[in-house]
């Protein structure tokens, strides 16, 4: 599925001051008009969501991981077993582990008249760089804190703190902003011309995540409300 593109833009010619700097690698080869590399498209995408895919190269092999992470301000954690390959290699002082990091909404299906042209909406990140292991304590505490409020807003204030033999079976790392880049499509199909009259239905079928009620677990204590936080979403 593909989709034509709007308008031609320079790429980077949208970023404003403080943005982030486009690169080879973070400049798309197609549709570069829908680059964004302005700080608060890319958080905004980033606090959105909830799993991140963290790419790396293990044993001359490319691998894919889904996994859960939290900003806090221009730094990404993701955490994990300290017996993960990808986080023992990330523990490595120099020169810590290449990776790339993607996330990505899908905001709507996009059904043009012609196969060809069938596309979706969506917004999307894609972080280079160097991940290292986060061994101060007290940053890793911050980092884990920042894992459960990036699932459930204030969340880890009502919650047991992990205690010492949860903390060393876990390890985090982190990876800095620098290399950064967005990418949106929004808006409806792109027919040729001489199919606008074809008999198909065209158009977009939005797509958006619902949060369901809070379901109580069997064993909670009677008596405990939902908190405020869980209503709010």
């Amino acid at each position: 599925m593909t989709a034509t593109t709007d308008t031609q833009e320079t790429p980077g010619a949208n970023v404003p001051g403080g943005g982030y700097e486009p690169t080879d690698r973070t400049v798309p080869s197609r549709s570069r008009e829908r680059a964004r590399y302005d700080r608060e498209t890319v958080h905004s995408i980033l606090d959105q969501a909830y799993v991140c895919h963290l790419g790396f190269v293990r044993d001359g092999a490319p691998v894919v991981l889904p996994t859960l992470y939290g900003r806090v301000g221009e730094t990404l954690y993701v955490h994990g077993s300290t017996g993960s390959r990808p986080l023992l290699a990330a523990g490595q002082a120099d020169p810590g582990l290449p990776v790339c990091l993607t996330v990505t909404h899908v905001d709507g299906l996009v059904l043009a008249r012609s196969a060809f042209h069938h596309s979706i909406n969506y917004r999307s990140v894609i972080v280079h760089g160097t991940a290292y292991q986060v061994t101060d304590e007290d940053e890793r505490r911050m980092a884990l804190d920042a894992l459960v409020d990036h699932v459930v807003p204030g969340r880890s204030a009502d919650s047991r703190p992990a205690n010492a033999r949860e903390l060393a079976a876990t390890a985090v790392i982190r990876l800095d902003l620098n290399e950064v880049s967005a990418k949106l499509r929004t808006g409806g199909p792109h027919d040729e011309p001489e199919d606008m009259g074809l008999p198909y239905w065209s158009g977009v079928v939005p797509v958006a995540p619902v949060h369901g009620s809070p379901i109580p677990a069997d064993d909670l204590a009677p008596g405990i409300a939902v908190p405020d936080y869980l209503t709010a979403l």
